[in-house]
């Protein structure tokens, strides 16, 4: 395996703590017998182990050991890859280097492992070759990974050549991307290191789709038309959902990003204290062939915190403009973003019969910078049991209305008042109340 492993050159960086380059590490000691069979059998045991781990995290299945390798190669951001992902393959002398990897990797999907485990007495690898995984794949949270790999990797292994594993391999970087914004949805991130952030993804976001959020139609409407033309490359703007809290500003975002998720989207979360960061994000996800919404929760500023004026450069008015593929989403509780207050007025001028505060327009300026700005308000009472009758409804909940809408009345009464988010509160009540 080593052999093979030195003849690979675009897709050669490969470190060397990584399955892949310990396990050619371990077939070459093997072979040399430069370790005892005790020490060779436990580093054999450590990588099984670790690609049982990613199985599970990624709901893997069938051949592990070919599940892997498609998951390093659709993971490797190297130029060759991130160059496919923008415009696919191209004719150059490029891909000649890249087939004569995929030649070496073809090997890899088909090594036999049957001379290590003889000689280690062992049989590890063969059940890994033909692996049954345990669990619902509609419970996994990485059930769109899963899915995805699994499928290339059938594909990769029943390529005919190098030529085929290139149109196959490819294809996908073209489809779906490289790397984590391939194959996942959110992302946050961690601190700054040279100027460079850290994406993490997020991979057990709420499966919420625009049908399942009862009411707020217009809202959503308007939510949906904006993104729509932003995933299609027409102009858009960013957008401010504010409103009362539990009316279902966040999820109405989580459940955009959810639809437009096939056609490229993709969400950053950030909070206030990254706001610094804002310009290394955008700088390192402005050239990918994406769509990202970098999403602001309950997003709010005291009188006292400066971060606002982050993203005010950001949105609009630094000296780099922002990429076509950027938008910025936010949620607020309020309407004007940073709190006001009597003293925000001392600058006040007035002058033929207009009064104006710098201050204020400092702070009023940040909301003005959202081109879209959506309401969202309390339901009344009569729009509340709609919201009930209808969740009830999609749950099973077979109960007399009469009943179900006075014990919802009582529920709200006692649990916040009346919202969106009240209300399924209250059906998860009874959902609990009737599995007892």
């Amino acid at each position: 395996m080593d052999h093979i492993l030195s003849k690979l050159l675009i897709y050669g960086s490969i470190p060397q703590d990584t399955i892949l380059m310990q396990m050619g590490d371990i077939c070459k000691n093997a072979r040399e017998k430069t370790q005892t069979t005790d020490e060779l059998i436990e580093r054999c045991f450590q990588q099984v182990k670790r690609i049982l781990i990613i199985a599970t995290d990624y709901g893997f299945d069938e051949n592990l050991w070919n599940n892997y390798l498609t998951f390093r190669l659709i993971m490797d951001e190297n130029p060759f890859s991130l160059t496919c992902e923008k415009e696919g393959a191209k004719d150059g002398s490029v891909n000649y280097f890249a087939k004569n990897d995929f030649k070496a990797f073809r090997q890899l999907f088909h090594y036999d492992f049957t001379w290590l485990e003889n000689e280690l007495g062992i049989n590890c690898f063969s059940h890994l070759l033909n692996y049954k995984a345990i669990g619902k794949p509609e419970l996994m949270y990485n059930k769109n990974v899963s899915e995805r790999v699994i499928e290339l990797s059938r594909a990769l292994t029943a390529s005919e050549d190098e030529n085929e594993f290139f149109d196959h391999l490819t294809g996908f970087y073209k489809d779906y991307g490289v790397g984590m914004f391939g194959i996942n949805k959110a992302f946050r991130i961690s601190g700054s290191v040279k100027g460079k952030v850290g994406f993490h993804a997020i991979n057990n976001m709420e499966h919420v789709m625009l049908d399942d959020l009862i009411g707020y139609e217009i809202q959503k409407k308007k939510l949906t038309d904006n993104t729509q033309a932003f995933v299609e490359g027409r102009k858009a703007n960013n957008c401010l959902l504010f409103g009362d809290s539990g009316t279902g500003k966040s999820s109405c975002i989580k459940a955009i990003v959810n639809e437009f998720y096939p056609q490229g989207l993709r969400m950053i979360e950030i909070y206030k204290h990254q706001f610094k960061d804002l310009s290394n994000i955008i700088a390192q996800i402005k050239n990918r062939n994406y769509k990202f919404i970098i999403y602001m929760d309950d997003l709010s500023f005291e009188e006292f915190e400066i971060e606002y004026k982050f993203l005010k450069a950001v949105i609009e008015g630094g000296v780099e403009t922002k990429p076509e593929n950027v938008l910025i989403y936010a949620t607020s509780n309020r309407r004007h973003l940073i709190k006001e207050n009597w003293s925000d007025r001392d600058d006040m001028e007035s002058g033929n019969g207009m009064h104006r505060s710098d201050t204020m327009e400092e702070k009023l300026s940040l909301v003005h910078r959202f081109g879209v700005t959506i309401s969202f308000s309390k339901p009344s009472q009569k729009e509340y049991f709609e919201i009930v009758r209808g969740l009830a409804e999609r749950n099973g909940i077979n109960i007399p209305e009469e009943k179900l809408l006075s014990e919802a009345n009582r529920w709200e009464l006692s649990h916040g008042g009346i919202s969106g988010r009240t209300a399924q509160q209250f059906i998860t009540y009874l959902l609990g109340s009737f599995s007892e």
